[in-house]
């Protein structure tokens, strides 16, 4: 088929599609919002949060493995559906061990230690266990089991691979709440201040001018100070910072489209205001909107990070990436730097690929492009 009847967005789709690392990227995203939405499944440790921990297991390197033994459960485990969004609230308790015998009527454990000579042993009945058929070789089936930490443990013994997969949904989140908060602001308060000018216009870019003079991180703080310290708090705030670059592309694209003819004729057709800005105008400018949104989700994915850092961000036990560097990042120069090198390598890798995506869609939506 000739290029030249395909709609402009075919022949934009068709030059994103040639943009290697653009589609890279962007399948990326995807996957990675595929992990977030359904991180209990993927996760190894499948408590709330990935919160479970022992403080033997401190600080293990990548590829740790040691033996589990699964305890006497004292409480009925009740699973759902919910599970596989939400994380189990209650788990089978299980603790790591060094070395265990089991007898006719119990088993006795040695406590995991990296000191084997201070191990602590401990005997449970096997009547504990409320299985009458139990013995060897069922405990060693059914309770004892070798756990991996692929990507080892943190300072307080929780699983490093489940907090981050777990922690991606910070990251994504607040990229898409910001940045719809500031489109939603932004291009309102842009549309009205091209379409209408005047002291409209003024006014607009007065509040754009203040808040561009704060520097962002501040400005995000003493919003989330204002709205206390909380999960949906910094999402609001990051949103309320970010949509100063909305509004001025807007308003822009709005003044210039404002003069075209086609906006001639739908106000001597008598519509209104609103139905010239919202259905005429604005879908011939979202294309600069697009690209500013990808570079948003990065910038704000950094902001909500640097936030977490400062312990203003998502509050513990709600693991982010940002959060994890904070707890570890002396661990830098304690000989164990992975622990803080590997959620900043997460970060790196998602705020990269939006940012690749970003070009890659102002390439595409480049109508001067040859």
């Amino acid at each position: 088929m000739d290029s030249s009847n395909q709609s402009l967005t075919g022949l934009a789709l068709q030059k994103f599609k040639k943009n290697f690392w653009g589609v890279l990227s962007f399948w990326f995203i995807v996957l990675l919002i595929v992990i977030a939405i359904f991180a209990y499944v993927f996760t190894p440790d499948k408590t709330k949060n990935a919160n479970w921990g022992d403080l033997a297991l401190s600080s293990k390197p990548p590829g740790f493995e040691v033996t589990m033994l699964t305890l006497p459960n004292t409480m009925e485990v009740k699973s759902d559906w919910t599970d596989y969004f939400t994380g189990k609230e209650y788990t089978t308790p299980k603790v790591p061990i060094l070395s265990y015998r089991v007898t006719k009527d119990s088993i006795t454990y040695s406590e995991y230690n990296d000191e084997p000579s201070m191990a602590v042993s401990k005997t449970i009945p096997l009547s504990a266990y409320k299985d009458s058929t139990i013995n060897k070789q069922i405990i060693e089936s059914n309770y004892i089991k070798q756990q991996c930490f692929i990507l080892g443990t943190d300072s307080q013994g929780r699983d490093m691979l489940s907090r981050l997969i777990v922690g991606s949904r910070v990251s994504l989140s607040i990229g898409f709440v910001a940045v719809f908060i500031s489109l939603v602001v932004g291009i309102f308060l842009g549309a009205i201040a091209g379409y209408f000018g005047g002291k409209v216009d003024a006014f607009v870019m007065w509040l754009v001018n203040i808040v561009w003079s704060i520097p962002t991180l501040l400005l995000v703080i003493a919003i989330t100070l204002a709205l206390q310290k909380g999960f949906w708090q910094v999402f609001v705030a990051v949103g309320l910072t970010m949509w100063v670059e909305v509004a001025r592309v807007v308003r822009g694209q709005v003044k210039s489209l404002k003069q075209m003819q086609f906006v001639t004729a739908t106000k001597a057709l008598g519509y209104s205001n609103a139905r010239i800005i919202f259905n005429h105008i604005l879908p011939n400018i979202m294309a600069p909107v697009i690209v500013i949104s990808a570079a948003n989700f990065a910038s704000a994915i950094l902001v909500e990070s640097g936030l977490s850092f400062l312990g203003l961000g998502a509050q513990p036990p709600v693991p982010s990436w940002g959060g994890m560097i904070k707890d570890h990042y002396n661990y830098i120069i304690l000989g164990k730097p992975y622990l803080a090198i590997v959620p900043g390598i997460a970060m790196l890798l998602l705020v990269m690929a939006f940012m690749m995506v970003g070009n890659a869609l102002r390439d595409a939506l480049d109508v001067k492009a040859t």
